[in-house]
């Protein structure tokens, strides 16, 4: 069994998300349910990227986002593509990263304290299969290292994961 270990606080973002994708990939190693693996990889996140208030997944269930594991308080279930911060990132296919949510057109408040957001699409096989979604209650909360590093656990999770539509 796998043992999470305390990965301490660093200024270099870079070695910080280094230890996590390394705790991830140990934590995931041999487990290719699509579901645990997302409940497992949200806690981590949640455990040790400071400053969240909402840590989870979204996945593609015919046309639209549907609610997946997450920690936090309780969420929107349904979002469609085009929609809001996640619906966005699947319209682009890309990762989006919001200083202010209050400033993003279309936002959906989940949680009103939520006011910076990270979002990154799990793309398999050119295919977006869903969103990581990261709620922070402190403007300006994430970066371009930020996106990078949630974007490496990404690809550490769909490597994991037996996850399609």
């Amino acid at each position: 069994m796998f043992e999470v270990k305390d990965i301490p606080l660093s200024d270099n973002k870079r070695d910080f998300y280094a230890s996590l994708a390394q705790q991830l990939t140990g934590l995931l190693e041999g487990e290719p349910d699509a579901i645990a693996n997302a409940a497992n990889m949200s806690a981590l996140i949640y455990q040790f990227l400071p400053d969240l208030n909402w840590a989870g997944f979204y996945f593609m269930r015919g046309p639209e986002l549907v609610l997946g594991p997450f920690q936090g308080k309780t969420a929107c279930v349904r979002i469609a593509v085009g929609r809001g911060v996640c619906g966005t990132a699947v319209e682009r296919g890309e990762s989006i990263v919001v200083p202010d949510v209050h400033a993003f057109p279309g936002h959906i408040a989940c949680d009103s304290a939520s006011r910076a957001e990270l979002v990154v699409p799990l793309v398999k096989d050119g295919r977006v299969l869903g969103v990581l979604d990261l709620d922070s209650p402190t403007p300006n909360r994430f970066d371009e290292e930020d996106r990078e590093g949630c974007e490496t656990l990404v690809r550490i999770y769909l490597a994991a994961s037996a996850l399609s539509l």
